[in-house]
Parts: C-alpha cells; structure tokens; sequence
C-alpha cells in the first residue's frame, strides 16, 4: 500500500473520533488551537489558528488559495468569509471530501469554495492559479516534500506565498530514548520529523525564499495537554472497546497518539512552528 493510501484510510477511519473529541461539527478543525491572552476556549482556539495564519500571510480580498491538505474545510470557509477569497480545498479521503461538500451547502460558499481528491504533490490545476497555497499540518505527512515544494512553486504565481504550520523536529541529533515521535507519526501516518532548517533547504533549493518563521509551541500547549486528556479519559474506553470488537488498524490505537505527542513536547523533542515562503520573482 502506497503511502497516499495509508494517508487516506488513516482520516477515513479516525473521522468519527475527531467529530467526538475535536467537537469537529462545531469547530470543522483537525488541527492544534493555537491560545493566547484573548481566547475563551477549545473552539475559539482553532478559529484562532485560521485568524493568525491569515494574517501572517497578508491574504487580501478575493485571492486565489489552494488549502493543501484541507481536511473537513473549515480553513476554505473561514478564508472566504473573512476575505472573500476563492478556495481550492485538496484531500485524499473521501469521507473528509463528502463531509467538507455537504457543509460548503449548508454554509451556502459553493460560488467560493470547492472540494476534490488530489495529491498535493501532483495537482491538475493549471500553472500560476494561486496566490496563496496554505497547508496547516499537512505537509508532514508528504514522503517526498521537495516534490510538494516543485509543485507549489508551479502552482503559484510569481510573488505568490506559501503558508505552512506544522510540526518540526527540534534537532536532528536529538535522543527520543522511548522513540515517541516515531510512534506517534505511526499512529497520524506522517512522514519522519524534519528541522526547520531541514525544510528552509527544500523550499529554498526549489524556487522559494523565507519570509517569516514563529514558534507558536507555547500556544499549541494547551490543546496537546487537551489531547492528553483524552487519552487518559478515552483509554479505558477504547481498550474496552477494542477487546469485544474489531476496529480498523488506524483506530485501534489511535487513543495513543495523545500520550505521545504529549509526553514528546515535555521533553522538547519537537516545536510548533508557522512558516512563510514567497515565489521568487522571476
């Protein structure tokens, strides 16, 4: 099984716990909430996250945006509310597909926002269609990053930005004595860990200059320990669960992966961290 497929099954078959404990009807967010001084809770968290991106990215009124990696949509609807903009929302399950598609009716944003399977690493839309490409906890999960890296810089126009918010490993030479990022990619169907200077080479070895690079981990924290407590809280139920029936290899232990993350961030192992690149003009 390539590695799209595992990508593909991981979120089809984890889709129900994210609607459960990501409260994911409400907030239509698979990712970390990012907090400050200013945010009263888990969902204005998420919404936060879309919010600060936006504006590190400076995206202006009725851009062209490829989401990369889009998941159910809510960072499409958001950017078309807040900026009019016209969204491209790319995945590779379909149960995210026909979920995004079903709220993009229900928010009436079809005139704005549309939905396909694509592998980000080799699209069908045309030369330059964007103005922005925005991948929130996406690109981790790419084998081959330098072949997102070539697409996104044919896909962008000249001066065009690429937004990225991801998790990175904190040092290559780094000692994780009871390998908990390996088992959490495992358990979320990632890629190995890079640094940040890891993917400054790629993207600036293909065409892109960096713009901006913010630690955000501290205001990641308190979604990771919200994550822990859901494996501490939800644990016993999913092991119960798992022993009188038969679940799907990904959500069988998908439980795990709050302790993992979690404990790997105490101990330093990897940073949050946003991103901007910008297409060099030619």
């Amino acid at each position: 099984m390539d590695n799209n497929q595992n990508i593909a099954q991981y979120y089809d078959q984890t889709l129900n716990h994210y609607q459960n404990w990501w409260r994911l009807n409400n907030n239509l967010a698979v990712h970390y909430g990012i907090w400050d001084k200013n945010t009263k809770g888990f969902q204005d968290a998420l919404s936060n996250t879309n919010k600060i991106l936006m504006e590190i990215a400076n995206i202006k009124e009725g851009e062209r945006i490829l989401d990369a990696g889009c998941g159910v949509g809510g960072s499409a609807f958001y950017l078309a509310r807040n900026r009019n903009a016209s969204v491209k929302g790319i995945t590779l399950s379909e149960k995210q597909l026909a979920y995004a598609e079903k709220k993009c009716k229900e928010l009436k944003l079809e005139s704005q926002v549309s939905f396909s399977i694509q592998d980000y690493t080799n699209t069908s839309f045309d030369n330059d269609s964007f103005d922005v490409i925005w991948a929130i906890e996406s690109i981790t999960s790419a084998t081959d990053k330098q072949a997102f890296a070539t697409e996104a810089l044919r896909l962008l126009k000249p001066g065009g930005r690429l937004i990225i918010a991801d998790y990175f490993k904190s040092n290559d030479n780094q000692v994780d004595n009871h390998s908990l990022l390996e088992k959490w990619r495992k358990l979320w169907s990632m890629a190995p860990f890079l640094t940040i200077n890891n993917y400054q080479k790629i993207f600036t070895e293909n065409g892109f200059q960096r713009v901006l690079n913010k630690d955000f981990t501290n205001q990641i924290t308190p979604t990771a320990k919200r994550m822990y407590w859901s494996f501490l809280l939800g644990g016993p139920l999913a092991i119960a669960y798992n022993i009188f029936n038969k679940p799907s290899q990904y959500a069988k232990h998908h439980y795990k992966s709050g302790l993992y993350q979690y404990k790997s961030l105490q101990q330093k192992l990897w940073s949050y961290n946003v991103i901007l690149f910008e297409k060099q003009r030619e």
